[in-house]
């Protein structure tokens, strides 16, 4: 692991609460991986404009995040995952029957603006300010929940820079268009830095690591 956990006593009635924003599929497959039931976990949906709120409040011991973080009391494991890169749009949308579709053909379109205390510098990964070839992105749509930015979607020409892990629990009139020329975003789990660790916890981060490496040998 990149850093040390800090241990609490056991408590060996409790699952493990794992925060996650979105479809729980990736989190299930990661949990499988690393070789733990998905029935021993409890999935605890945290707010995309308050995305660090159950750690902080402890009513999650880790949380699934992507790219890298910068906050000084969260602690991250090396990456257990990648997410594949996603269009979001509506199906009577121009790129929505696309087998792949460029990041600079998105950026014709509105975009999604970094919801409340989401940490911009992750943001700018997520929907890039600028294509590669320089092109802005207009993100000026609000990004609030999955609910809303369907809604969006679905009565504008708006596109959601995304994951091809948000495919799951999309409605029928919205599709995920795979993105040819954005890399995968690394996933990784994330805890307090200076608070015990619960030691399920402690254990599926490690043994997600360690189901990671496998994977890529």
């Amino acid at each position: 692991m990149t850093e040390p956990l800090l241990t609490a006593p056991p408590e060996a009635t409790r699952p493990v609460r794992l925060g996650i924003h979105g479809a729980p599929h990736l989190a299930s497959g990661i949990i499988t991986a690393a070789g733990h039931d998905p029935q021993d976990v409890e999935f605890v949906p945290y707010d995309v404009a308050e995305p660090f709120r159950p750690l902080r409040e402890h009513t999650a011991d880790i949380m699934i995040v992507k790219y890298a973080l910068r906050e000084a009391d969260i602690a991250l494991s090396r990456p257990v995952a990648f997410d594949g890169r996603a269009l979001i749009v509506a199906a009577d949308h121009p790129l929505a029957d696309r087998a792949t579709v460029s990041v600079e053909e998105a950026a014709r379109y509105d975009a999604f603006s970094c919801p409340g205390d989401f940490p911009p510098y992750v943001w700018d990964e997520v929907v890039p300010p600028r294509t590669p070839a320089g092109t802005p992105v207009r993100r000026v749509h609000p990004m609030t929940t999955v609910e809303g930015m369907v809604g969006i979607l679905s009565t504008t020409r708006a596109v959601h820079l995304s994951f091809r892990s948000l495919e799951a629990i999309l409605p029928p009139h919205i599709r995920a268009v795979p993105v040819h020329d954005l890399p995968p975003a690394p996933v990784t789990l994330a805890w307090l830095r200076d608070a015990p660790l619960h030691p399920k916890a402690a254990a599926l981060v490690a043994d997600a690591e360690r189901g990671a490496e496998r994977s890529t040998r």
